[in-house]
């Protein structure tokens, strides 16, 4: 029996968090929701808010916003068959030239003709993003009503703020601490940008100011489909879940690979979970004061975390030997092998094998959970 969505009073967002080559499991989430919309139903979310490789999610998504089965499946295409050369340059010539130009640039005194200092090259990303993704289609959709608002967020390297830039029919600019909203007319460069993790990847320049991963100084998440509108918030996270046993104790300092995946650990998933807990008290803060009858220009904003149930370590560990030599050695020499105790390796394995895992991953968590993301979505099935 064909299934049928009901619409909905209010704005519901989707937020896309960042976490590199684990952002294929998103792909497996939306997939597993998609089997409970018609083949031509356009998106059940007014507002796409994405970070880092959420944000190149996100995109595909608002590109193809009048139907979500098609939005789904072309992303889906693209994950399923990525190789680690199509979003870095992973051969020897290529890789060594760029470690020396950037150890090059580092030490380079005119500043005018610097580079950007990077352990990978990202141009081949550049490349496919403008080969698969027409974003003059994300206005198209926006004036034809499929899509309220799509935005794309960045950390700044010239002030340290979150810079959150998006497209909308109605939304206006904002500014708190730290962070701010500015309407425009997102680009590759914008999505080239928000992905460009730190150290690993060269900045990006966006008119006079330098760019880099979103999820970095994001110390609010929610505050993009909060301040475009949004009444929900669906999140599809990339969080590993938390052991129920203690780790063993570590008899050594950690090495230089377990401090890196440490840190993007930190930066990819930390502040979301601070975010949700401060958005749930001031939902009860909106709550008393209902009861009370006292105004407040606050409203109550409903959220459902969704996060995989297994550990992406573990995955990017047996797929190890699928990066290309060039990489290995280059890991290697960083202290990194296929059973290191980093989580470095699960945010670089852009290779189809682990990819295809965490597409697959997704659509059974999403299928685990179907009901209650259904539930949240207002959704009547028939």
């Amino acid at each position: 029996m064909p299934k049928t969505a009901v619409a909905t009073t209010g704005k519901t967002a989707l937020l896309l968090t960042g976490g590199g080559a684990r952002a294929a499991y998103q792909i497996g989430v939306l997939k597993a929701i998609a089997t409970q919309y018609p083949r031509n139903s356009p998106l059940p979310f007014q507002i796409i808010c994405g970070t880092s490789a959420g944000a190149i999610n996100g995109a595909g998504l608002a590109c193809y916003a009048s139907c979500f089965h098609l939005g789904v499946k072309k992303i889906e295409s693209v994950w399923r068959n990525f190789h680690t050369n199509q979003v870095y340059y992973s051969d020897y010539p290529r890789l060594l030239r760029h470690l020396f130009r950037s150890v090059y640039s580092a030490f380079q005194a005119d500043y005018a003709n610097k580079k950007p200092v990077s352990l990978l090259d990202s141009k081949p990303l550049k490349q496919l993003l403008t080969r698969i993704l027409d974003l003059q289609r994300i206005d198209r959709n926006i004036m034809r009503g499929y899509l309220s608002s799509f935005s794309v967020t960045a950390s700044c390297y010239n002030d340290g703020d979150s810079i959150s830039f998006f497209q909308s029919e109605s939304a206006n600019e904002w500014r708190r601490a730290r962070r701010c909203g500015q309407k425009t007319l997102l680009g590759i460069h914008h999505l080239m940008a928000s992905a460009a993790i730190p150290l690993l990847f060269p900045s990006v320049r966006i008119h006079q100011h330098y760019y880099g991963d979103g999820s970095v100084n994001q110390l609010a998440p929610l505050s993009a489909p909060i301040h475009l509108g949004a009444d929900k918030i669906l999140i599809v996270g990339v969080d590993d879940p938390r052991p129920t046993e203690l780790k063993p104790r570590q008899l050594h300092h950690p090495d230089l690979a377990t401090v890196a995946g440490h840190l993007l650990d930190t930066v990819f998933t930390d502040t979301l979970n601070s975010d949700l807990e401060r958005m749930k008290r001031v939902n009860k803060t909106v709550e008393v004061l209902q009861q009370h009858n006292i105004a407040t220009e606050l409203k109550p904003v409903q959220s459902l975390l969704i996060n995989p149930s297994q550990n992406f370590n573990q995955l990017a560990s047996e797929n190890f030997l699928c990066f290309p030599l060039a990489i290995r050695t280059l890991l290697r020499m960083v202290g990194i092998s296929q059973h290191s105790d980093s989580s470095l390796v699960s945010y670089l394995l852009f290779e189809q094998k682990y990819t295809r895992r965490l597409i697959d991953l997704g659509y059974q968590d999403g299928i685990h959970q179907l009901d209650a993301i259904m539930q949240f979505l207002a959704v009547a099935k028939e």
